[in-house]
């Protein structure tokens, strides 16, 4: 493969390192990162699907675009002095990359506002960052906003003065005490040299699909995993960022095959959907492919490499074609715990999944690049990368210190410069050199035992198919307590319900923690928000505390005392349609919203429908969504309950 974008350089490594030199050269300024970053004028930015078409933008057209936006925000915005902080309120988009540095262009400093984040939140890291405007498409806040549409593409460019110095970055707010991170180019620098040293160590992260590296734009660039480790090491080398227009599986994967993609960096909720997905598939196929299919994935584990890499790429070929396909040669796993055994499915079946590691405060400061089973079956994230230190301090927590971490942070309390060790509170330990994370110290919890139990190391073992679960800490009359939430079906059966509260019972004994935690509390609905991308524990313990987090109320649930033997069959086949247990499926729960089903499951099931019943079915209608429902139609259309 020769056509790398990389000019007349011989090689990749050749052409990052000469980019990287130019970097230092010209000093450690934005006005600097943005001219290297947007050197290679002919490489495509950015590519998005609309309609049957893929739009492209080159890096000389971006470029172009983003002089002139910032001469038309510096006009819009003459009131304000040198270096005003300036909100970006959007989400990813090549607006987004094109207004990101039109306000540093213009000699402002851009804050970048997490869209997740609630208003009350947002309005606080606003007023601690002195924020001054904001670029947004919707939303009211108490300075003046500009619509992106308003700032045009057209007109004069501006002359660059000096680029603003800093930009800052919001923590996600999990904690509900959130920071406003400062960086400026300098420690930019230091992070794209990391990125260097990772491709020498993993030659699969610089590896091109038929001439071109292509980054699926799943994370939000306001966040410091998908700035950093998405936007800037990749843009700096002017390599092509691919567009999701939503986040639906059925996008993902089909974004995925139509741009060839060959980078996937996501959040372990991302992941676990897929291996559902994925899992789900091979399930359908029958038990006999399943089996077959576990042990072919035994084997790989077992096999020496490269023997395990050769025998991957062929027995898993068709498992690949039904995800990703073969285009992708990188993936990275962030943000919080992912179970290593869906780190061992996408390793296994030929994919490689690697795991990182960072924080709002510090920037993106390891990744696992070694391709041993021992350090991925434990999920390490691990070594620190050149520039920066880890250090585990007395308590077991990690420790932080380099020229990567954010200059100063901002937060309710005041500003705090970068000054020696910066405290993660997530608790780690070494491993031969390589780094792995034990989970939170602000979550450990006292139990009634007197024991500290870690949520994230117990928490996997009590996962069940049928429900997200959390522990958390609570009061029993004055006495400190630790209550394991299971989040289910809001239409869940009273004897899925007690069904599920025994195999938690049961799993509690197996782990010998009946001491440790002191009650199960069924709550309808899911644990985790639609717009989080992890657990948010400080809203958990709020929540459960006040009230506002209601245990499950199962009194008057007279499902299997109305079910009559029509509705028990049309029950099985409903079942067997989502892949979910009889006793899980009420009578009243909808397909879609309660079930998780398809189209493709619900036109499956209808087809079942028609041949068990010799009911009319039109495929065209997609009322049927109950079991009540479908009962009730079949009885109308038999004149009575079918034999």
């Amino acid at each position: 493969m020769t056509n790398y974008h990389i000019g007349s350089y011989r090689s990749i490594d050749a052409f990052v390192k000469d980019k990287l030199d130019a970097f230092q050269r010209a000093g450690f300024t934005f006005d600097a990162l943005f001219s290297l970053m947007f050197r290679e004028e002919p490489n495509i930015l950015y590519e998005q699907s609309e309609d049957f078409r893929i739009r492209k933008t080159t890096y000389g057209e971006a470029k172009a675009h983003i002089l002139r936006r910032a001469a038309a925000l510096k006009a819009a915005l003459s009131g304000l002095p040198d270096d005003a902080v300036v909100g970006l309120y959007l989400d990813n988009g090549l607006d987004w990359i094109e207004l990101f540095w039109a306000i540093l262009a213009a000699g402002f400093r851009p804050l970048l506002m997490n869209l997740r984040l609630p208003m009350p939140l947002l309005s606080g890291a606003m007023r601690i960052a002195d924020c001054r405007a904001v670029i947004a498409e919707k939303g009211d806040f108490s300075c003046p906003v500009l619509r992106p549409d308003a700032i045009p593409t057209s007109g004069e460019p501006i002359d660059p003065r000096p680029f603003g110095t800093e930009l800052f970055v919001m923590s996600s707010g999990t904690t509900e005490n959130v920071k406003v991170c400062a960086y400026s180019a300098e420690e930019f620098y230091y992070q794209i040299r990391d990125s260097y040293g990772i491709i020498k160590e993993q030659p699969l992260v610089k590896k091109h699909y038929e001439g071109n590296l292509k980054l699926l734009t799943f994370l939000p660039f306001y966040h410091v995993f998908g700035l950093i480790a998405m936007y800037i090491w990749f843009a700096f080398f002017s390599r092509t960022f691919v567009h999701l227009n939503d986040l639906s599986p059925s996008t993902i994967v089909n974004t995925i095959r139509r741009h060839k993609v060959t980078h996937i960096f996501a959040v372990p909720l991302f992941w676990e959907k897929v291996y559902e997905q994925a899992k789900k598939g091979i399930a359908d196929r029958g038990e006999k492919t399943a089996k077959k299919f576990d042990r072919a994935l035994a084997l790989a584990e077992k096999l020496p490499r490269p023997l395990s890499a050769a025998f991957s790429k062929l027995a898993f070929r068709e498992v690949r074609e039904n995800l990703f396909g073969d285009s992708v040669f990188f993936m990275i796993t962030g943000g919080s715990f992912l179970d290593p055994s869906i780190q061992a499915f996408f390793n296994g079946i030929g994919y490689r999944l690697a795991n990182g590691y960072g924080m709002t405060e510090i920037g993106i400061t390891s990744v696992e690049l070694s391709a041993k089973r021992k350090y991925l079956r434990l999920g390490c994230v691990g070594k620190p990368m050149q520039n920066v230190e880890y250090r585990i301090n007395d308590s077991g927590e990690l420790t932080v210190r380099g020229r990567v971490t954010a200059k100063y942070i901002l937060s309710a309390d005041g500003r705090a410069e970068r000054d020696g060790w910066f405290p993660t509170r997530d608790l780690a330990e070494c491993v031969d050199g390589h780094y792995r994370i034990l989970g939170r110290a602000d979550d450990l919890i006292v139990g009634p035992d007197g024991e500290n139990l870690n949520p994230n190391a117990v928490e996997p073992l009590l996962k069940t198919d049928r429900a997200e679960v959390c522990l958390i800490p609570a009061n029993d009359n004055g006495r400190p307590a630790t209550v394991l939430l299971a989040g289910v079906n809001r239409m869940i059966t009273a004897e899925a319900a007690e069904q599920l509260r025994g195999t938690l019972i049961e799993k509690i004994e197996c782990l010998n923690l009946t001491s440790a935690i002191s009650r199960i509390v069924l709550v309808e609905g899911p644990l985790m928000k639609a717009d989080e991308f992890k657990l948010n524990r400080v809203r958990l313990r709020r929540d459960f505390a006040s009230g506002a987090l209601k245990p499950l109320d199962l009194s008057g649930r007279t499902d299997d005392a109305e079910a009559d033997a029509l509705m028990r069959r049309v029950r099985a086949i409903v079942a067997a349609a989502v892949n979910r247990s009889e006793d899980e499926i009420a009578l009243d729960a909808d397909f879609f919203l309660d079930l998780g089903g398809t189209s493709l499951d619900y036109f499956a099931m209808l087809t079942r429908l028609r041949d068990e019943f010799g009911a009319a079915f039109p495929l065209e209608d997609t009322g049927f969504k109950t079991v009540r429902s479908i009962a009730d139609y079949i009885r109308g259309e038999k004149g009575g309950t079918p034999a």
